[in-house]
């Protein structure tokens, strides 16, 4: 089975100062503006985030029955909300998450999993965005969490 890569690793890894072992995002899947492309508002995207027993968080979370760890859902969704919220082949923006809210679990995560990380932006005031975000594995949602993100210009852009 082939998918169709919107941006592949070297591409978001220009788009997100993340890197191993902390870069949570695989590949994008697709991305897309909302009805006003000069908006942020409306932006979607999905990316995907392959779950293997090598993640170094593995060794303890937990030996004998391996979980991936809530707040590293919400960052992978951050992540992919990041993505959306700076969409330029650069990094001339700054993208950091201020908030959480309403953040849910509602299945296990575990080694072999494929999450797929869904992300829009729902609200944008001056440089604070709302993004709402859900993670899927295998079409069932296994978490969700609305994210307020600061979104700046880099010094020196």
């Amino acid at each position: 089975m082939t998918e169709k890569v919107f941006l592949n690793i070297e591409q978001i890894q220009k788009r997100i100062p993340h890197r191993f072992p902390f870069l949570l995002v695989d590949r994008v899947l697709s991305f897309s503006y909302g009805p006003d492309q000069n908006s942020p508002v409306g932006r979607k995207i999905v990316a995907l985030k392959n779950v293997t027993m090598n993640e170094q968080y593995f060794q303890g979370h937990f030996p004998e029955q391996a979980v991936m760890p809530g707040v590293l859902q919400i960052e992978a969704m951050a992540q992919a909300g990041a993505i959306a919220c700076a969409p330029g082949d650069d990094d001339s923006v700054d993208v950091l998450f201020a908030k959480i809210n309403h953040a849910r679990f509602r299945k296990p995560v575990v080694p072999g999993d494929r999450l797929e990380l869904h992300a829009e932006i729902t609200n944008a005031r001056k440089s604070l965005y709302t993004v709402d975000c859900k993670a899927y594995c295998d079409g069932a949602v296994v978490s969700e969490v609305e994210l307020v993100a600061s979104v700046t210009p880099r010094k020196g852009n």
